[in-house]
């Protein structure tokens, strides 16, 4: 069965969709569109903007996306998926790509949820950090012990998970996860403490903006972050799309569960190979790949 996944911040890069803008009329177009309903030029920043400025939240989820669902648009009738998933902002990509959102719908809720955790990440200020070779419930019991807010935040594949919450609270947990064993318990540098209580504003505004827009009956099961289960039933897509930005990215569980389910090959659709990498590392006798246009 094929699996398609697409992944989320952290794979932009400068020049990411150029190449599809120039060789695709149907790419210009969707990206022409996205200029116009963002309400600035992203694909200047996309194509050949600075570094530092495809860094910031409110233009990298925006680019991801659109990087992602231009690439399924331009793959034509080869996308054949028979289950999808999303790497955290990857779900909205999935989403589009499975029927549920159109694109206008998916790329104005992804504007709207960018500009609503970067609004939280300057309300309460926070960070995450990724913690490699020590066991998930380690990591769990660890969080727990820690004064203040820390929790886990993204269980990547086996022996990385990352943690997210208040500064101070991470800081702590780091040191802790070092004298359990942890071979490394490294501060990233991002904008504020994603899929965690802290997000609970951006939550927040992000459900009204959800609750209001069309989501249809999805063409294959997607597999969303929060239950790591395939889901069909729009109502529960929506909760669970509300529910992801104070809950963990569970991407081991996930990729488990569909293998589970019948997933040989996973496809990955967007900029870079970080989710191939991940889903080798969760289960090695499935094939990966790239979007591949024909």
């Amino acid at each position: 069965m094929n699996a398609y996944i697409f992944p989320g911040q952290g794979a932009q890069f400068v020049g990411m969709g150029l190449d599809l803008y120039e060789n695709y009329p149907v790419a210009q177009e969707l990206f022409e569109q996205a200029n116009e309903i963002l309400g600035f030029s992203i694909t200047d920043i996309m194509f050949e903007g600075e570094v530092e400025n495809l860094k910031q939240t409110k233009v990298t989820q925006p680019a991801i996306f659109l990087h992602s669902v231009v690439l399924r648009k331009v793959m034509g009738d080869t996308f054949k998926p028979d289950m999808v998933a999303g790497h955290s902002l990857g779900e909205f990509s999935a989403l589009v790509a499975n029927g549920v959102l159109t694109f206008e719908d998916g790329l104005r809720l992804v504007a709207q949820r960018a500009l609503a955790m970067q609004k939280a990440c300057e309300l309460k200020p926070g960070t995450m950090a990724a913690v490699l070779s020590l066991e998930d419930a380690i990591v769990e019991k660890i969080c727990k012990e820690i004064p203040g807010i820390v929790v886990a935040a993204n269980y990547n594949c086996p022996g990385q998970l990352v943690i997210s919450g208040e500064v101070d609270a991470i800081a702590a947990a780091c040191e802790k996860m070092k004298e359990a064993g942890a071979r490394r318990a490294l501060v990233l540098p991002v904008g504020g403490a994603f899929h965690s209580p802290l997000m609970q504003p951006a939550r927040e505004e992000l459900a009204s903006a959800i609750e209001t827009t069309t989501f249809s009956i999805p063409s294959c099961p997607i597999y969303q972050n929060v239950t790591a289960n395939a889901v069909t039933d729009p109502i529960e897509i929506k909760k669970n799309l509300i529910s992801q930005l104070t809950a963990p990215v569970k991407w081991t569980q996930s990729i488990q569960q569909m293998v589970v389910d019948g997933a040989a090959l996973f496809t990955e659709v967007g900029p870079g190979k970080v989710l191939q990498g991940l889903v080798k590392k969760i289960s090695r006798e499935s094939e990966t790949t790239s979007a591949v246009i024909e």
